[in-house]
């Protein structure tokens, strides 16, 4: 079973048991995060299509560290003209390890009303 999500404007593809890294979150290492944002939840036939996420579903997960990638240098130059930029970026990234995806979300607790008398 695998499950589509949908954060930082990007979608993954993400399994229990596996981690994966996302768009930088502002959580600190070791907190729970939940993913709300559901694209689609593949579990043979039992699989469903968001429109355009599904409802009542969810994907948990634990922040494992929050890091940057490797460097990637950017060159540009004009032929003949002496002109030369050489910069460097790394990509800030957070690592997921992601615990269990709920096909049903939890009810809210109910509230019970009391009456006065």
């Amino acid at each position: 079973m695998f499950a589509i999500i949908e954060t930082g404007g990007k979608q993954y593809q993400v399994s229990e048991g596996r981690y994966v890294d996302i768009e930088l979150l502002n959580n600190e290492a070791d907190s729970k995060v939940v993913f709300e944002n559901i694209v689609m939840l593949v579990n043979g036939k039992k699989s469903k299509i968001g429109q355009p996420y599904v409802k009542n579903a969810s994907v948990e997960g634990v922040i494992v560290k929050n890091d940057k990638t490797k460097k990637v240098l950017v060159y540009k130059q004009r032929a003949k003209k002496g002109y030369r930029r050489k910069q460097g970026h790394r990509q800030n990234f957070t690592r997921v390890m992601i615990n269990k995806i709920r096909t049903a979300a939890k009810k809210s607790e109910t509230v019970e009303n009391t009456t006065e008398e």
